[in-house]
């Protein structure tokens, strides 16, 4: 599938693995609160992007897509910023179960990418198709999107 460039607001955010979902959520309140102060409707799901993953902690990007960035852009808060979503080719899996579980997902991935001998770019993207508030709900929707080099 090809992922097309969604306009969207962002923030930057690094973790520990153990408070992982925990400032994810609060990272997407927050873009969430800033959209809602400045007038503008969410029109999509929200994102995260993961840059730089380590034993101990993780880098990402929280997005929540917008229809298209203000012009003129409003005065953001600290370390928010407009840009776009990764966009070109990429891999679809889902994830349907617990947030706690996802690790199996990913295992599964990692192995479907090297029986087809795929390359994947460093960045991995969940966008989040139910409420990550709960994270022992056994529905929870993630889709996962892994792109080529």
């Amino acid at each position: 599938m090809v992922l097309p460039a969604k306009p969207v607001l962002m923030v930057s955010g690094t973790s520990s693995w153990e408070e992982g979902l925990t400032n994810l959520r609060a990272a997407f309140a927050r873009l969430d609160a800033e959209l809602a102060r400045d007038g503008i409707a969410p029109a999509g799901r929200p994102v995260a992007v993961f840059t730089e993953t380590t034993d101990d902690l993780f880098r990402f990007d929280a997005m929540v897509p917008v229809g298209q960035i203000p012009n003129p852009a409003p005065a953001l808060g600290p370390d928010l910023r407009f840009g776009t979503t990764p966009s070109g080719r990429a891999y679809r899996f889902v994830h349907r179960g617990p947030y706690d579980d996802i690790d199996s997902t990913y295992e599964t991935i990692t192995a479907y990418l090297d029986a087809k001998d795929v390359a994947a770019k460093d960045a991995f993207i969940e966008e989040y198709l139910d409420d990550i508030s709960d994270p022992a709900d056994p529905n929870l929707g993630i889709n996962i999107f892994v792109q080529p080099r």
